[in-house]
């Protein structure tokens, strides 16, 4: 197994890419921690895995909130008395809009639940994580990164591309206390995203390019599956990536080299 006897957090974990992690990790015999702000799937998915013979606990967190991140990591650390991986992985797509448009609300809302979410998710790990050393993951996009075709999406863009800054600095920063930052970028997955999305008038903007070989070269869909994002981020939590960090991995099928 390759994270056995390892004990991760991961947030987000209620849905998607996720809850694909949490099942994975606990599979591969981690201890998991299933941080998400929807208590209800919380509790199905500490469910799911215990019933998979895993071992789970949850913690409720709005990721903007850092009294509720730091008790979500506390929590973790009283069951198990140790923390090995964190994964920041939870984040809105928000408004889609023209940027004259955006009010400065709805930017801030973007802005603060995927990259202050992420900064405390750092934060409050790594302190944990400097005891022993260990993995921290951030799930980006290659929206911001290697794809700028999705009109209407900077203030997403935007912050997908600060995590990839965020992280590399992080890699550097904590190297000398063995702690390992890497990030994945997805392209399009299913998941439950989606439901934090809403558009205003992008259709003023719709470049209308046409790629006639489909969005993900790769498969047949026109998506992943959060289990593929979810193996990516298994190998780089584990011990086999031990020399791996301050990288960037994209999950995406190819779709953002023909986009």
């Amino acid at each position: 197994m390759y994270i056995e006897g390892k004990v991760a957090l991961i947030t987000g974990a209620g849905a998607g890419i996720g809850a694909a992690g949490a099942e994975l990790f606990a599979r591969e015999g981690a201890r998991v921690c299933v941080v998400d702000i929807d208590d209800e799937r919380i509790d199905e998915q500490v469910e799911k895995i215990r019933a998979d013979g895993g071992e789970a606990i949850g913690a409720s967190a709005d990721l903007r909130e850092p009294d509720q991140v730091e008790a979500a990591f506390q929590k973790t650390l009283d069951e198990w008395d140790k923390l090995d991986i964190s994964w920041a992985n939870a984040g809105i797509n928000g408004v889609r809009a023209p940027i004259e448009e955006v009010e400065a609300e709805e930017w801030d809302d973007i802005l603060h639940t995927n990259l202050r979410g992420t900064f405390l998710t750092a934060k409050y790990s790594v302190r944990c994580l400097k005891v022993n050393g260990g993995s921290l993951l951030i799930t980006s996009s290659i929206n911001g990164n290697r794809k700028f075709t999705g009109t209407g999406g900077a203030a997403y863009a935007a912050s997908k591309a600060a995590q990839v800054a965020f992280g590399k600095m992080l890699a550097v920063e904590l190297a000398q206390n063995r702690v390992r930052v890497n990030l994945i970028c997805p392209g399009a997955v299913e998941t439950e995203i989606g439901e934090s999305s809403y558009s205003r008038h992008t259709e003023e903007i719709d470049l209308e390019i046409d790629y006639p070989e489909g969005i993900m070269p790769l498969v047949d869909e026109d998506r992943l599956w959060p289990h593929q994002v979810a193996e990516a981020a298994l190998f780089l939590a584990s011990d086999r990536a031990d020399g791996i960090t301050g990288t960037v991995m994209y999950v995406d099928g190819a779709e953002s080299l023909i986009q």
